[in-house]
């Protein structure tokens, strides 16, 4: 759920005394959620000189020129489809003033910036049916009000149809908004059947024709802080009006509930029996509730299967990195989010993690996560941006579980806290935290590529994400590349964040446990085995693969019935139709590559489309002799990782090494590309030329590599990796002083 304020400026927003439109001010700034439309009539250009004005707030929206243009308010670009709808008929300024010019009554107002429109000054007794007869017979519309205003639109333009437009476009519902006005041209607003307020000094004819209308609040404050009344009326401001406030409307928790990981201060975490708030016993916690250290990640350390609580099935990555560093001792508190509801977040899970839940209901999360992220964000992450599909409803949804994780950070860090964030899942957050709580320091760590500021560019939101990274004291990155694309996008902005460069690595101690645990599968007499191991997504290349492995096939006859591509490649969270067109094409080639070429019981091809435990992905690495890792663009890429720590154990070092065949677009590969064989997913015939060069290596060859590959992956474990990060964000100079709590 949203929640929409649309108000008109001039005796609206912009009535009641400093103190209430101060009020107003701060309250919208503290509640980001609340989004603030402007619904006016003045241009484009008297906005923007308004807004330097400190005690008007920041619209997120434009409706200017009595409904004739709607403005994205981050940058004023015109929402185009939706304004040249609006327009549609419009005859232009020129032939309207020239057909009006025998009305001596009409006076336009020179001094006005028009677009879109035309506007007069009409006393009441130059209202006449010959006037609006001209006006009607060029196919215009007219709006008349204050008993001064004569305002000539394009035939379908009112501030109400603007109004309709964007919530059609944006996905709002009639009882998210709440519409304020004070004369005539705000009447088609509250003709949509939202709910209203008409502040006091209304224009009497607004008044009249409202007289009967239920959802219209009528409060005694004038301007500023009627607006404020009926905020708080609807839920959507508390009744005492503090910084922080529980209700956030676009998630699950309803105000009145006290069910566990609602997200207030002094409830419970999600099943643990102990208030976040309390902390007891627990690291970096002041005496109000409040941490030294929060970490925030958009996935939880652990996932309801319907019987119990499951950790991730790898014993690498960010949630077990982080779950460590916790465990180890790491201070504060891991902000996640509760999806679906309270059947999940009531259930019991393992104590000793110190969660903070932001519920989320199940179509936020799927415009969030399913929509925004992975149909918009990461076609350009993976610097693909020709598949980049986003719509306003994603979008709008992308914002409401950013303001939520802002918020539930704001209420739950410390004065002068340092706060982690984690990739681009999150990257509204930084701007929201520098606008609520500028005494935070606040870093953020992406896992993901980070792409060229050209590809960035793409985004159609690309200004307003440039701006809220640009709220970062810190921003962490796998490999020097990917942070010199992210300085040279945020280049030209003033007081650019840190960057720095730390690869995340793999607990190696747990995968040489697991190892010493297995011993190697039997396979078939004399089939070698090139593997590769990784979740369903175009950026991994899988039909590239095969499509690879059939050319080394039909090349090289020997290879026949001998080599198998095992492609362990499980499908990606239900919902996720950005990935359907990858899958039904993968499995397409292998079918067709299995029918040409397979012998007796031989398969080239062995495609298990599900997830393996953490000690069957170890026997996978144990028994391959070639792991292939093709990725278009990674981050990291800890499989590499995870296959050198399993290969390179004590316990196998008098075995076969196997070969890592690694992509040069990997961020693995700035750290191991010395010693793996390197190949370029984009070329096809040399993917082909490489796995065939790795399964003619010899082994004094590949023990060199691997020997050489153990050396550069290191030993730091994960939680150290973690430390280190905490104490560069808390090491970025001082903020401003905190705000008073």
């Amino acid at each position: 759920m949203s929640m929409v304020l649309v108000t008109d400026l001039d005796g609206t927003l912009l009535g009641g005394t400093r103190n209430d439109r101060e009020r107003l001010r701060d309250a919208l700034a503290h509640h980001p959620d609340v989004v603030l439309v402007f619904a006016t009539g003045r241009g484009a250009s008297s906005v923007r000189e308004l807004l330097h004005d400190p005690l008007v707030p920041r619209p997120r929206w434009i409706i200017g020129d009595v409904g004739a243009t709607v403005l994205d308010g981050t940058d004023f670009t015109p929402l185009g489809p939706v304004q040249d709808a609006l327009r549609a008929g419009w005859p232009g300024a020129g032939p309207v003033r020239a057909a009006l010019r025998r009305f001596p009554g009409l006076v336009y107002q020179h001094g006005v910036v028009q677009d879109g429109r035309c506007s007069y000054h009409l006393a009441r007794d130059r209202l006449t049916d010959a006037l609006t007869s001209a006006v009607e017979a060029l196919g215009c519309a007219w709006v008349y009000s204050a008993d001064r205003y004569f305002d000539v639109l394009p035939p379908t333009a009112s501030k109400g149809n603007a109004l309709r437009a964007l919530a059609a476009e944006l996905g709002w519902q009639r009882r998210e908004i709440l519409v304020a006005g004070d004369s005539l041209n705000d009447l088609s607003l509250f003709r949509i059947g939202t709910h209203g307020v008409v502040v006091p000094g209304a224009e009497p004819a607004l008044l009249a024709a409202l007289a009967d209308t239920p959802l219209v609040h009528r409060p005694a404050g004038a301007g500023a802080a009627g607006i404020h009344a009926a905020l708080q009326r609807l839920g959507w401001l508390p009744a005492a009006e503090r910084t922080v406030v529980a209700k956030r409307p676009a998630f699950a928790e309803r105000r009145g509930s006290a069910r566990p990981g609602s997200g207030r201060p002094g409830s419970a975490r999600p099943g643990s029996g102990r208030p976040d708030s309390g902390c007891p016993g627990r690291g970096g916690c002041d005496a109000g509730g409040r941490y030294s250290l929060v970490v925030a990640y958009h996935r939880p350390p652990l996932h309801w299967d319907g019987d119990d609580w499951r950790p991730p099935s790898s014993p690498n990555g960010i949630l077990p990195t982080l779950t460590s560093a916790f465990a180890g001792g790491l201070p504060g508190i891991w902000v996640t989010s509760s999806v679906g509801g309270t059947a999940q977040a009531d259930r019991p899970h393992p104590a000793g993690l110190p969660l903070s839940a932001v519920p989320i209901d199940a179509d936020t999360w799927t415009g969030y996560f399913h929509r925004a992220c992975k149909e918009a964000l990461w076609p350009v992450l993976m610097s693909e941006p020709e598949r980049l599909v986003l719509n306003g409803r994603a979008w709008a949804d992308y914002r409401a579980v950013n303001v939520g994780f802002a918020r539930h950070i704001d209420a739950r860090a410390a004065p002068g806290a340092t706060v982690w964030l984690h990739d681009y899942n999150l990257w509204l957050v930084p701007g929201l935290l520098r606008r609520l709580r500028p005494d935070l320091r606040t870093g953020l760590f992406h896992h993901t590529p980070f792409p060229a500021p050209e590809t960035f560019a793409a985004l159609p939101v690309a200004a307003e994400l440039r701006r809220s990274l640009a709220g970062l004291d810190w921003a962490g990155f796998h490999t020097a590349d990917f942070a010199a694309r992210f300085r040279r996008t945020l280049a030209g902005l003033p007081d650019p964040p840190r960057t720095a460069v730390h690869p995340l690595g793999v607990d190696r101690s747990a995968v040489e446990a697991l190892v010493r645990r297995r011993a190697r599968p039997p396979l078939p007499a004399g089939v070698r085995v090139v593997l590769s191991v990784e979740r369903l997504d175009y950026a991994k290349a899988p039909v590239q693969k095969v499509d690879a492995f059939e050319r080394l096939l039909a090349g090289r006859p020997e290879l026949r019935g001998r080599t198998a591509f095992r492609l362990v490649c499980p499908p990606p969270e239900p919902g996720i139709t950005a990935y359907d067109l990858t899958r039904r094409h993968l499995e397409r080639r292998v079918a067709e590559v299995n029918s040409i070429w397979a012998r007796g019981s031989w398969r080239p091809v062995e495609y298990l489309p599900h997830r393996l435990s953490a000690t069957g992905v170890i026997d996978e690495y144990l028994a391959a002799d070639v792991l292939w890792v093709t990725s278009f663009q990674d981050g990291m890429n800890l499989t590499a990782k995870e296959f050198v720590a399993a290969r390179s154990s004590s316990s196998r070092r008098s075995a076969d090494p196997g070969v890592l065949v690694l992509s040069r677009h990997t961020g693995a590969a700035a750290e191991l590309g010395g010693a793996a064989l390197l190949t370029d997913p984009h070329s096809p015939e040399d993917l082909t030329a490489v796995l065939g060069r790795a399964l003619d290596l010899p082994l004094a060859d590949r023990r060199a590599r691997m020997e050489r590959l153990s050396e550069l992956l290191g030993r730091e474990q994960p939680a150290e990796w973690a430390a280190r990060i905490v104490r560069a964000i808390g090491a970025c100079p001082a903020p401003a002083a905190p705000p008073a709590r």
